[in-house]
Formats: C-alpha cells, structure tokens, sequence
C-alpha cells in the first residue's frame, strides 16, 4: 500500500516538474525582452528540475540517491541565479534590454556612476604623464629608466663593507 501511494506521488512530482521545465522553455522562445526570458529559463526550471528528482528519489528509496539529488538541487540553486545576474547585466549593458518595461532602473545611475570614476581616473593619469613629460623637457633630460631593485639583503646598507665581514660572516 505504501509503496503504491509513493509510486503515484512520484508520477505526479515527475509530471510536475515536467510541466515547469516545458513551461520554462516555451517562456524562453515566446517571452518579448531578454529580462522577462531570463526569468523563465532560472525560475520554472529550477523548481522543474528539483520535482523531477524528488519523484525520482521516490522511486529509488536510497540514501545514495537522495544524497546525489541534493547535490544536484544544492548545486542548480546556487549557480542558476549567478548565472541569470550576470546574463542580467551584460544584456544590459550591450544594450539587450528595453528600458521602456521597465519599472525600476537602479543600474543605469551605477553604470553612469562608474564611468565617470573611470573618466576622472583616465584624466588624472594623462595629467600626470603631462606632468612628467612636461619637468623632463624643462631640465632638458631624458625620464629616468627603473631599475630593477638589488636582490642582495644588505645592498641599501651604506654602512655594509665586505671588508669589514668576519671570518664567520662568508
């Protein structure tokens, strides 16, 4: 009896599932904007996938099994929204993304935000080159070349003789 209603409860969570990864991937073919596809691919699928595993766990009755379906579940929940974030943002960024369906825009004011600290950095880095172009050609000098540091310990010791070593110190 037993066995029975867990083999009708693993035919429905396994119909289920089906259902929400089909659904999922007739929103990823059918929905307008890549936000709203975005959302049908992590969304319905990842709860698809976690019912189909569940009824498939019914139907094994291990522990072997239901540790490999957590890792599964464990391992699609923690990569399916990193991965819909960042496909968020580099759609967003080429431009993918209609602005117009949009009800709250918080990433244009960051975007805007670092490209003007990346502007105030690129002028403040070409003003410096000026600079130093500019004091090099006052004293009619070429720019002095970097040297690579000394690797010896005690090569900066103004104070170090070799001569003053002891018979130990060789």
């Amino acid at each position: 009896m037993l066995d029975t209603i867990l083999d009708v409860l693993s035919g429905v969570l396994m119909l289920g599932g089906a259902f929400l990864s089909f659904a999922a991937g007739v929103g990823v073919l059918r929905f307008p904007d890549l936000l709203a596809r975005m959302h049908a691919a992590t969304k319905p699928q990842v709860l698809g996938l976690m019912l189909v595993l569940l009824g498939l766990e019914l139907q094994l009755r291990t522990w072997r099994g239901a540790f490999v379906v957590l890792l599964v579940v464990l391992f699609q929940m923690l990569t399916a929204p990193v991965s819909a974030h960042m496909v968020g943002r580099a759609g967003y960024r080429t431009g993918k993304v209609r602005t117009d369906l949009l009800v709250m825009d918080e990433l244009t004011a960051d975007v805007q935000q670092a490209a003007l600290i990346a502007d105030q950095a690129g002028v403040a880095r070409l003003a410096a080159e000026l600079v130093d172009e500019a004091v090099h050609e006052a004293h009619d000098e070429e720019p002095p070349e970097e040297r690579p540091a000394d690797p010896r310990p005690d090569a900066g010791r103004a104070d170090f003789d070799a001569r003053d070593a002891g018979p130990h110190d060789t």
